[in-house]
């Protein structure tokens, strides 16, 4: 290759690689915008379920240093042991509930995003939702009354079925 060929090659070769370097830090920058603008969205759904943790811990924590306090005070330590066995069996339960209901809050909100999606989908560019439902594992049935409960002045998962809140006792 001569010397004019290789420079020709060098500059093409450099002009292509800054193009694909400004291509990824455009994506990178989109990233970071997509970022900052989702993390409140996530937050706003963790936070429910982070504050009922740790008010649980909280009160547990509360409970186990109470019958320390009562230990050191009486210098008795019948019973401390059950104290605490108990404490902690309470804990597990309240914390299996507190996960069992973020896990519920967690699914409503996932299919209330997914019908808003595919309404807009349909509204906007005239597809078929029931089509679309079905592809995205949605029943049929379940858009449909959607659409009907949509007007009524329920919310969540529940008042799409007609059950209002009698839908959470469904899953303790």
């Amino acid at each position: 290759m001569s010397r004019g060929a290789q420079r020709t090659t060098r500059a093409l070769t450099d002009q292509q690689l800054a193009q694909q370097n400004q291509l990824i830090s455009q994506s990178d920058q989109q990233g970071q915008q997509d970022r900052s603008l989702m993390m409140p969205t996530i937050t706003s759904l963790l936070q429910p379920g982070l504050h009922a943790a740790a008010a649980v811990r909280h009160h547990f924590d509360a409970l186990r240093q109470r019958a320390a306090n009562r230990l050191a005070a009486t210098n008795n330590s019948a019973g401390y042991g059950d104290t605490l066995a108990q404490l902690g069996r309470e804990q597990a339960q309240t914390d299996a509930s507190q996960a069992q209901q973020n896990q519920i809050a967690f699914a409503n909100q996932q299919l209330k995003e997914q019908l808003a999606g595919l309404n807009a989908l349909g509204q906007t560019y005239g597809i078929d939702t029931n089509l679309l439902g079905k592809a995205m594992g949605v029943p049929a049935q379940l858009l449909s009354v959607r659409q009907r409960a949509s007007g009524s002045s329920g919310s969540g998962l529940g008042s799409m079925f007609g059950l209002g809140s009698g839908i959470a006792s469904l899953f303790g």
